[in-house]
């Protein structure tokens, strides 16, 4: 056994993927302790119904920012790497993708002004969190990963959080000032976000380059499917909370505390996703037979690595919740004790996805997207109107093992078709 895993870190050091996945772990790990000491700062200050609508606003930007990136953010990196060392081809590369978010964030901004005339209830948690959506307009990850120069990133990352919950701590504390903690982290995204380009602009001597609408239209269409699986799978997480929203169920805040802790593991294997990106691009590329043993291989280990992550959450829930909110609340402990399951099926799915995205698999992915999208809608929606704890807690896990299922069905069928 210990021979194995000396033999799995030596193949995995002679390749890019363990740097890779380090910087982006760094990453995560910066992102965690934003996350711990955000929510036990609105938790005790607040409540849980405090945070679960600092939650909701939340959830709904980084929706609104999935449909922005529109996809670049994994197209960005297969034609980041592909064009690294083309000035030119790089540069339309990187203005397409910084064109294409911009215009569909304004018109997000349109829709969310006319939203306005309806009267929403809470819409000022809304309007304060515009600055995150905003920052996906210029997040350089995407770039950053395709150079492979994460370590930048992660550092000026880490130094963005460390103001952002400095800011928080001393100033959010009045009777309505939840409000401004969304705008923080959004603005403070913005800032790094924006830094971080210049560098690329100066790195790289970038030429400026205005998008023309046949560049726009030819994005649309080679994302569109891409885009939309992404939207599926945000809204697998967070429809969830529009519903116990809409509904006014007393579970919203449990929920959303439980749901930031699992979004964190889950983030970690879109980590993996990007660190092991251009490594399986490469091995794809060499030979097919290769890639179905390196995936294996992959799923082996991240899934066992989720398996003891899943074990951990679930003997220490409450000592978590009590860290988060210096509560012993039984609900949230529940909820989060079944969700710590969700990331060992996320780890399959990350793979599963890989191996449509590098088979060109798009219209399977759309299908399966439009599938997980009704399915998401439809179980939220019953979830929150029964108000059954048990259905809601395990509506993430549901949508991932449906995922799960129709990833493999994909590929197996592809498989049985080629022989």
């Amino acid at each position: 056994m210990r021979s194995t895993i000396n033999n799995y870190y030596i193949k995995l050091r002679s390749t890019n993927i363990l740097s890779n996945f380090i910087n982006l772990s760094s990453i995560q790990a910066s992102n965690v302790l934003l996350l711990v000491i955000t929510i036990r700062i609105i938790t005790v200050r607040y409540g849980f119904d405090g945070y679960g609508l600092v939650s909701v606003a939340y959830t709904f930007m980084m929706l609104a920012g999935t449909v922005i990136s529109y996809g670049t953010t994994q197209s960005g990196v297969r034609d980041t790497a592909f064009h690294v060392n083309e000035t030119e081809k790089l540069s339309l590369v990187i203005y397409n993708t910084l064109g294409i978010r911009a215009v569909i964030f304004l018109i997000f901004c349109v829709l969310l002004c006319a939203y306005y005339w309806f009267n929403p209830d809470h819409y000022s948690y809304l309007l304060f969190a515009v600055p995150l959506a905003m920052a996906e307009v210029v997040n350089p990850l995407c770039f950053f990963i395709g150079i492979e120069k994460v370590k930048i990133f992660n550092i000026f990352n880490l130094i963005g959080n460390f103001f952002a919950v400095a800011t928080i701590f001393i100033f959010v504390n009045g009777a309505n000032n939840a409000v401004w903690v969304n705008f923080i982290l959004g603005a403070a995204n913005i800032f790094v976000y924006t830094g971080l380009f210049l560098y690329l602009h100066k790195r790289f001597r970038l030429n400026l380059h205005l998008p023309s609408a046949t560049d726009l239209a030819a994005i649309g269409k080679a994302n569109f499917s891409l885009a939309l699986n992404n939207v599926s799978a945000n809204l697998q997480q967070s429809v969830i909370f529009f519903a116990l929203n809409f509904f006014h169920s007393p579970l919203l805040g449990a929920y959303s505390v439980s749901n930031r802790v699992i979004g964190q593991c889950r983030n970690a294997f879109n980590i993996v996703s990007n660190a092991v990106y251009p490594k399986a691009v490469a091995v794809y590329k060499l030979s097919k037979e290769q890639w179905v043993v390196f995936r294996k291989k992959m799923k082996n280990i991240f899934s066992l690595v989720a398996l003891a992550g899943a074990l951990f959450i679930c003997v220490m829930a409450d000592w978590i919740v009590f860290i988060l909110s210096e509560k012993h609340d039984p609900d949230t402990i529940l909820i989060l004790r079944i969700m710590a399951f969700v990331p060992i099926i996320s780890a399959f799915n990350v793979f599963s996805m890989l191996d449509l995205l590098l088979k060109q698999k798009r219209r399977n992915i759309f299908n399966i997207a439009v599938v997980l999208t009704v399915v998401a809608i439809i179980l939220a929606c019953v979830s929150a109107y029964t108000k059954n704890i048990y259905l809601i807690a395990a509506f993430t896990l549901f949508m991932e093992g449906t995922a799960w299922l129709m990833y493999e069905y994909v590929i197996k069928t592809t498989k049985t078709q080629n022989a």
